[in-house]
């Protein structure tokens, strides 16, 4: 068997699905590499295989669902430093260590960085499928969630500064006349205003408002404010 695959995009008329998860393994230990990915072929998993954090880099699949597993100590940047280095540059991806010289410390500062688990070589088979499957998961609920919130920013970009603000002043559970005497317009330009934003935002209720709302990022809840 093959271990390091170049990773290859296929069409889905070839069997390929593009959102079909991956699990991406570094490891400076080709023979680990094959292991782990004949693990990962066996459960159902596609694994792709690096030697190097360099190369996971370069092959430019990070935007892929799916997870990643790491080994810690590895020469040029470490599992760690690539977890680091991924947190930075805002990318937020599923991580599972794997070592064999692990320590409490090194432990305890992956997990508070947002590893799925740290798991010492050799690791039980079924500990980590166990550890792969939540970590694929989690990723997934992540892009639907990040696929939620993106709806919602187009939604709002349709919306005037005005009906922004009033948006903003519903959210923070304002009532008409309170919203009206704050912006210095009627009670009816208010009522118009958010009818508009109900129907911009593609929202049945002042519920499914303000839930929508509180998926946009912190920073655009303060475009309405002023």
């Amino acid at each position: 068997m093959r271990v390091d695959q170049p990773f290859v995009r296929r069409s889905a008329q070839h069997g390929y699905e593009e959102d079909q998860p991956l699990v991406m393994i570094v490891d400076d230990d080709a023979s680990i590499r094959e292991a782990l990915s004949e693990l990962i072929l066996s459960a159902g998993f596609q694994p792709v295989s690096f030697a190097s954090t360099r190369e996971l880099l370069d092959a430019d699949i990070l935007d892929r669902p799916g997870c990643l597993i790491l080994d810690v100590r590895m020469p040029g940047a470490s599992g760690l430093h690539l977890q680091s280095h991924l947190a930075e540059n805002g990318i937020a991806k599923p991580i599972i260590f794997l070592t064999g010289h692990g320590d409490i410390p090194m432990t305890v500062q992956a997990m508070k960085a947002g590893a799925v688990d740290f798991l010492t070589k050799p690791a039980r088979d079924q500990t980590l499928l166990d550890a792969v499957t939540a970590a694929i998961a989690m990723d997934g609920e992540r892009r639907a969630e990040a696929a939620i919130a993106n709806r919602n920013i187009e939604r709002l970009e349709t919306l005037t500064q005005r009906e922004r603000e009033v948006l903003h002043e519903v959210a923070r559970g304002r009532l008409n006349k309170q919203i009206a005497f704050d912006l210095g317009i009627s009670e009816v330009t208010v009522k118009l205003h958010r009818s508009n934003v109900m129907h911009k935002m593609e929202a049945g209720s002042i519920g499914e408002l303000i839930r929508a709302w509180e998926t946009l990022p912190a920073q655009m809840r303060q475009i309405g404010s002023r």
